[in-house]
């Protein structure tokens, strides 16, 4: 167990306006947080520069504020383990990044989705399931930086089981090269994936407790891969339930009418819409 004074983080990433699922589990972030007279940090995941826009980051923080969130380190307030946007932090990933070459962990992959995709052998439910068929395994001789057009991949250790106990939804096992395969940690166009950013930026924030949703549980299994490989120690997961539109689809940004910006501009309350975050 960690025993390092509690740090929560809410970690959106500015790509659309947030809403009511964000809410909740950032809520719950919150209450974690203030129930252990911990930390929270707001970290603007705006890694993706072709889909992050400056208004939704602006958005996002005047939206959470308004709703009632509190954090004590963030883009806007600073703090020690600055600076809270990912775009600001690429020498982080660059240092991480050469760790992992140099210890073996990864491998230059010049496969696109669609060979991927036509490789596999059994059909999978989106890019999620699909499992890396190890096409460019071993690592092929001769450097390659990032940049250079291949998407860099995490080698896992197929057959072994990664065990950790979620907060939310209790013990968890996922067996590496069955239930998830090699997996990128940096992009082709040179931009480190979500994998191998968050495990940075929480390792180096020191937060010791990620609170999020159920959809990424399959995501700490490699996570946990990544913070063993970096030497780093892991923190303690809690994934919450999702919240789901009249049709059973999970919420997602495209879910405008549902966004906390939206709601506001229709003249709902905080109040009103901690209600509904409570209902889901």
């Amino acid at each position: 167990m960690n025993s390092a004074p509690y740090r929560g983080r809410l970690a959106p990433s500015p790509t659309g306006h947030l809403h009511i699922g964000h809410a909740r589990t950032f809520w719950i972030a919150q209450q974690r947080a203030e129930a252990a007279g911990g930390v929270l940090v707001l970290r603007n995941d705006d890694i993706d520069a072709v889909r992050a826009k400056m208004a939704f980051a602006e958005a996002m923080i005047e939206d959470l504020r308004w709703l009632g969130f509190r954090w004590q380190e963030g883009p806007d307030c600073g703090g020690p383990f600055g600076p809270y946007a990912q775009s600001q932090r690429r020498l982080f990933y660059e240092a991480a990044f050469k760790r992992l070459q140099a210890g073996g962990w990864i491998y230059p992959c010049h496969c696109t989705r669609k060979d991927v995709r036509q490789a596999v052998s059994a059909p999978h439910a989106g890019e999620e399931g699909l499992i890396y068929p190890g096409t460019c395994r071993p690592i092929a001789p001769g450097a390659v930086l990032p940049g250079e057009k291949a998407n860099w991949r995490f080698r896992v250790p197929d057959g072994e089981g990664i065990e950790f106990v979620d907060g939310g939804f209790g013990p968890q096992r996922f067996v590496a090269g069955r239930d998830f395969g090699d997996f990128v940690v940096w992009r082709h166009d040179d931009v480190p994936a979500y994998q191998l950013s968050v495990v940075v930026d929480d390792a180096a924030m020191g937060i010791t407790e990620v609170v999020r949703g159920a959809d990424l549980l399959l995501s700490t299994a490699r996570q946990l891969l990544l913070y063993r490989a970096l030497g780093c120690p892991a923190p303690a997961f809690y994934h919450c339930p999702l919240i789901c539109d009249a049709s059973g689809v999970r919420l997602a940004k495209r879910h405008d009418a549902l966004s906390l910006r939206a709601m506001r501009e229709q003249g709902a309350t905080p109040e009103e819409v901690r209600a509904k975050m409570g209902e889901g």
